[in-house]
């Protein structure tokens, strides 16, 4: 198997082998007090019943797997004051503060700011429990204040540059749309479609069709791409219809003086008529009826 490389090898590359504490990393056991969230914890939005079922989970058995938090610099502050911070495991913090447990088994870990954002950001693909647009934000997060590159991010989360790049384009859509996909309302695959469409009015008319007819991601692809035709003027087409119109009759008319099947076109500059014949009699019928008899 091939060595995967950066921080998709996932969390267990960050838990020491040995449990023995030392001043700056190892495994041991806090108060729960004493842990602060992850101020770039890229998920927004926690499954409440799911919270509930890890929770009682939690109370029945306890924490089976410790956070990962960094040391805050609070040197000389008591064990129950708040020094350590959250980079892996919010949904567990959170369950075991809902189950009423007091303490909560950790593995500190020195860590920079841009890697507490890039180890939540993996635990969280590597777990699915990011919705789209919530790692799209987290992607520019690394984008813009780490200045990495979507090739480098890609390297990280374990995912291709091209897949990296298409989520991150779903924050091109207004943010009443991003809203949408965010809960659950719309899909990725509707969000993309919705791309296909430049004009913002458009993408949430769209929008709104989706929701309202239950439309697929092939129907919704099938209306974006007629919204990006361009359309006609009402006088464009009337001109057009009268010039059908004009077209049709003078057809109809020569067709009955000769007889026989025929086709006008029209062009900027003149045009061109198409008699037609089927047989060498009906050619030299024609004849007569255009030149005369010599």
């Amino acid at each position: 198997m091939a060595k995967r490389r950066g921080l998709g090898r996932g969390l267990g590359a960050l838990i020491p082998t040995s449990t023995q504490k030392t001043e700056t990393s190892g495994l041991l056991e806090v108060a729960i007090t004493a842990i602060v969230r992850n101020p770039r914890q890229p998920r927004h939005q926690m499954d409440q019943q799911l919270l509930e079922e890890l929770s009682a989970s939690i109370r029945e058995h306890g924490v089976l797997q410790p956070l990962v938090v960094t040391r805050l610099d609070h040197e000389g502050d008591a064990e129950d004051v708040t020094h350590y911070q959250l980079i892996a495991g919010e949904r567990r913090w959170t369950a075991a503060r809902m189950a009423g447990l007091t303490r909560i088994p950790v593995v500190v870990k020195e860590a920079t700011p841009q890697q507490l954002l890039e180890i939540a950001l993996v635990e969280n693909v590597q777990r699915a429990d990011l919705n789209v647009l919530e790692e799209a934000l987290a992607y520019q997060q690394l984008s813009k204040e780490f200045g990495l590159s979507q090739e480098e991010i890609a390297e990280k989360v374990g995912k291709s540059r091209v897949a990296v790049a298409n989520t991150m384009r779903l924050l091109r859509l207004p943010a009443d749309i991003q809203a949408l996909v965010s809960e659950g309302s719309l899909s990725e695959g509707h969000a993309r479609a919705l791309l296909m469409v430049k004009d913002e009015d458009e993408q949430r008319k769209l929008a709104q069709q989706a929701l309202s007819r239950g439309l697929t991601v092939r129907e919704v692809e099938a209306l974006a791409r007629q919204a990006g035709k361009p359309k006609e003027t009402p006088s464009k087409r009337t001109v057009s219809e009268d010039e059908d119109a004009d077209v049709s009759d003078i057809e109809g008319q020569i067709r009955r003086a000769l007889g026989t099947k025929v086709q006008l076109a029209r062009g900027r500059r003149g045009g061109k008529l198409i008699i037609y014949f089927y047989s060498e009699e009906e050619l030299e019928r024609i004849f007569d009826l255009l030149v005369g008899q010599t």
